[in-house]
């Protein structure tokens, strides 16, 4: 089993310094040898993408990884944090350099207030820029969805799960975060019924992907979230796809099955879905862990909008 703990980052991230290829495309450790998350650079900024949402033609998305930013010490370096102890001026910047990537402004973003709840708000346009440029006139709030183009969520991680949704149909997109509470308390569905309920959202209509995070080899949970995961998911045989019993009350979760099968019983098909290849513990030279760092790490970020097309 991988040891989770933190590694320092043995690559230097100079102002200046541009990534080898092979550092980018080979050192990556992933799961199931296939590459469901692309790895892309513009510049300095190195950031992840899932074919399956590029593919719709009309989102721009991605996920950022440790580098490319202007953050040092523990943030080193695409720190999107405010709350944990970094220099303001150097996550302002961070933001701008993901804005430039996206093709938008940080103003066109509008940030979640995560606190592992269920909760989803609909934005626009006139929520531009909180959580970056401006404060957030809500709270609580684990997922985002918006029918609006130029209007991207923003959502932000260190070993929980994004979960990226676009309707082909209607145009439409959310973006969530799902970590084990959410999991269990199926966001993924939450999302769906909302989504239904704004737009009226066919599930069929929708592509969905679950982004980098923890998996089942790193993320040891203690009975009374085993049991949780069991009851909820009691389908026959569900609970041993997603739970390994270790002995001694520990066992091993799997958020990324547990989450694909949530997505596929609200409705989006099978075909629909992609599933990450990229464990943010197992990669925490490139992402930030919150379990591998215990806890000294900056955020990462989704990032999810409809273009203007």
């Amino acid at each position: 089993m991988h040891n989770c703990r933190n590694i320092e980052m043995s690559f230097a991230i100079g102002k200046n310094k541009l990534y080898e290829e092979r550092d980018l495309y080979m050192d990556w450790h992933r799961h199931k040898n296939s590459r469901q998350v692309r790895v892309n650079q513009k510049g300095e900024l190195v950031y992840l993408t899932f074919p399956i949402l590029e593919e719709t033609g009309m989102v721009r998305h991605l996920f950022s990884t440790r580098m490319g930013g202007v953050s040092e010490g523990i943030y080193r370096s695409m720190n999107l944090s405010y709350t944990r102890g970094d220099e303001k001026e150097s996550v302002d910047e961070n933001f701008r350099r993901i804005a430039a990537a996206l093709g938008c402004g940080v103003e066109d973003m509008v940030c979640s207030d995560q606190t592992h709840t269920t909760n989803l708000r609909i934005v626009g346009k006139a929520d531009g820029g909180k959580g970056i440029t401006r404060e957030r006139d809500y709270s609580d709030v684990d997922g985002l969805l918006t029918d609006e183009p130029g209007v991207y969520l923003a959502t932000f991680f260190a070993d929980c799960v994004p979960l990226y949704f676009v309707d082909t149909r209607r145009k439409a997109v959310a973006l969530a975060h799902s970590g084990w509470r959410g999991t269990v308390a199926r966001m993924g569905q939450c999302v769906v019924e909302r989504m239904r309920e704004a737009y009226g959202t066919d599930p069929a209509d929708l592509v969905a992907a679950v982004g980098p995070s923890i998996c089942q080899e790193c993320y040891e949970v203690s009975e009374d979230v085993a049991d949780a995961f069991a009851s909820a998911f009691h389908k026959s045989g569900q609970e041993r796809e997603i739970l390994f019993a270790k002995g001694g009350g520990k066992y091993q979760l799997d958020l990324w099955r547990a989450n694909e099968i949530v997505l596929a019983e609200a409705g989006i098909l099978e075909e629909n879905i992609q599933v990450t290849d990229l464990c943010t513990c197992h990669n925490d030279r490139y992402l930030f862990s919150h379990r591998a760092s215990m806890g000294q790490r900056g955020n990462l970020g989704a990032f999810l909008g409809l273009t203007a097309n």
